[in-house]
């Protein structure tokens, strides 16, 4: 279980959950799996060249440090042994890997929709980029969520001081648990920040898999306006032939990973579909909306980009059937309304969003994020999600063989983390976490780089059990009152 929450590499991570499997599973379904065309070490490369650009470019790091840290998600260790040279073009804002059989795959920012692989032989991407602007003003003259200025007010007497610092530094102990960034949230207000070298409150980190609660969250808001129905077949036009299984498939299926899609994560047959929508410079929904059901919906879950993908692919279709411009689509309907300015959402080549894991955010960012969930959805007294939506994503999703998964968030049932059981969190491999923490009012916010995933593991375990001594509890555990929570 704890390597799990490691999440050190997505694919090591999906193919464990697979296997986590306990109650007999449902008879498969006679459809066979499409291995990804073309050279897996290629698309590592392809990936890595991705991660190195997001880093220089967008987070401001240097070229060695991000190649020695990052990455590992995408691109394995020992998969770099077949790049022979890196080239970095600052006026292009372009990296470039080549292989030792003479193919350079590039990564290269295109704006506010960050660093796109581009295809195979390819020199642009297939849509044109858009400048994204927040709505907001500079979030320096405005006061704490809305904007970055933090109220001169002394730390509540609850709170134990010595051991909120012991919390604090712990999460930073040892230096080789690379932790960039941790911020700390008691009843709305900052109570703890503290950076890595090189870091501070408006450097954008990649969030990883983190990215599919926001995803979550902008399916939520569809809902609320009544454009979806979240026990309702996905509409999904490819999946609507007569006697197309997939037609069964709902929203709230998709949600939960429990589709039951043929998607590999084991690299054992091929090269993953898990990490090929990462790395393959494709039309990523297409891939994912057209892959052939395993299982029955609703009876086996498993951790698979390809149900967070579809939902994504739903989000675009509802923004472009209502005449709004889909690349801006998050920052006016999400974004503005929470005071975050500068997250980068990136893209696939054809102007996909990829928030399976490819989002990059402050620690303040995904704590506004956070706060919106133990606020219950609302935020400036404004009811951003429907009623019931925070007791749908924190309630065990009943197709998994253990209570550690909801809709897009992750539970802590299992009591893997050393906070009460009924908390929740996003989590991104890497050592991404945000945890929203009811019994306490607290919203925690961890983010590190993926060289430091074991240290950083157990640092931030140490943290939480600090905390949790710093901070008193001031409501009852919460419990699911059944597994299908509707409005």
């Amino acid at each position: 279980m704890r390597s799990l929450l490691l999440l050190s590499v997505a694919l090591l991570w999906a193919s464990g959950l697979c296997r986590a499997q306990e109650r007999p599973l449902p008879r498969e379904l006679p459809t066979t799996w499409e291995a990804p065309p073309g050279d897996p070490l290629e698309y590592a490369a392809a990936g890595f060249a991705k991660v190195l650009c997001s880093a220089l470019f967008i987070t401001g790091r240097h070229l060695a440090t991000a190649a020695d840290e990052d990455g590992l998600a995408v691109s394995p260790r020992n998969t770099r042994y077949a790049i022979t040279d890196t080239v970095v073009d600052l006026e292009r804002q372009a990296v470039h890997l080549t292989l030792r059989n003479g193919v350079t795959r590039t990564a290269k920012l295109y704006g506010d929709q960050g660093c796109v692989i581009l295809p195979h032989g390819a020199d642009s991407v297939y849509f044109a980029p858009v400048q994204v602007t927040a709505a907001l003003p500079d979030a320096a003259t405005q006061a704490w969520p809305m904007g970055d200025l933090l109220p001169d007010m002394p730390r509540p007497p609850e709170i134990d001081a010595a051991k909120l610092a012991a919390a604090t530094a712990a999460v930073f102990d040892p230096p080789e648990a690379l932790t960039a960034a941790f911020v700390v949230a008691y009843k709305g207000q900052i109570i703890a920040e503290r950076y890595g070298p090189g870091a501070d409150s408006t450097t954008r980190l990649p969030g990883w898999s983190m990215g599919k609660s926001l995803t979550a969250t902008l399916v939520g808001q569809l809902i609320h306006e009544g454009v979806y129905d979240l026990w309702e077949p996905a509409p999904v036009d490819e999946w609507q032939q007569p006697g197309d299984p997939r037609a069964a498939i709902r929203i709230a299926d998709l949600l939960r990973m429990s589709s039951g899609i043929r998607f590999e994560a084991s690299d054992s047959a091929g090269y993953p579909d898990h990490l090929y929508v990462y790395t393959g410079a494709i039309d990523a929904y297409q891939w994912a909306i057209t892959r052939p059901l395993q299982w029955p919906p609703n009876t086996v879950g498993r951790y698979r980009n390809c149900d967070p993908l579809t939902l994504l692919y739903l989000i675009k279709q509802a923004a472009i059937a209502r005449g709004e411009e889909y690349l801006s689509y998050p920052q006016r309907h999400l974004f503005d309304k929470l005071g975050i300015r500068h997250m980068v959402l990136e893209t696939d080549p054809y102007g996909n969003f990829e928030l399976t894991g490819y989002e990059l955010g402050t620690g303040r960012d995904w704590l506004r994020l956070g706060l919106l969930y133990l606020n219950d959805g609302v935020w400036n007294d404004e009811r951003l999600l429907p009623e019931g939506w925070v007791e749908f994503v924190r309630t065990p999703a009943p197709a998994w063989s253990e209570p550690r998964y909801g809709g897009l968030f992750w539970l802590n049932r299992t009591n893997a983390w050393p906070v009460p059981e009924d908390a929740y969190y996003m989590a991104g491999a890497g050592g991404q976490f945000t945890f929203i923490i009811p019994t306490h009012d607290l919203v925690v916010v961890r983010l590190g780089h993926a060289k430091g995933d074991d240290e950083g593991y157990r640092a931030l375990e140490r943290a939480l059990a600090l905390l949790m001594e710093a901070v008193p509890q001031v409501r009852e555990p919460w419990q699911p009152s059944s597994s299908d929570t509707r409005y």
